[in-house]
């Protein structure tokens, strides 16, 4: 199966060769679905409530997850909680510790071109809905 990435932002505009979800069911639905190479999550959503922390929750729960998750919140504390929930869940073997987990906050308004390269990945195939 062809690996896709997945960028979960209902903002910012996903990087080259990332599908773009905004809510956490369209993310959801992608992690059930297809094999995931990387996945850039958000924490403040539309739903206040369903939120990424949510997400991470989910995931951990139906052990849905991706090669590789960043959490790219400007949100520094929900952020943090995505991140440390992800981490704990590996510490806890409720998570594969081989999943690469990195928290890398991306600015609202401006992204650094040299930034993207967090996201560039040789397996990563562009993927259309």
């Amino acid at each position: 199966m062809e690996k896709i990435s997945v960028f979960l932002d209902d903002y910012r505009r996903a990087p080259d060769g990332h599908v773009l979800v905004e809510t956490i069911d369209e993310c959801i639905l992608l992690l059930q679905t297809y094999e995931i190479d990387h996945l850039s999550l958000d924490h403040d959503l539309v739903s206040k409530s369903r939120n990424g922390l949510m997400l991470v929750h989910i995931m951990v729960q139906k052990q849905l997850f991706a090669d590789r998750i960043t959490v790219h919140s400007a949100n520094s504390v929900g952020g943090k909680a995505m991140y440390r929930y992800l981490k704990q869940a590996q510490q806890d073997f409720e998570m594969p510790t081989d999943i690469k987990v990195l928290l890398r906050p991306l600015p609202l308004n401006y992204i650094p071109p040299n930034y993207l390269h967090n996201y560039k990945s040789p397996s990563t195939t562009t993927f259309s809905p």
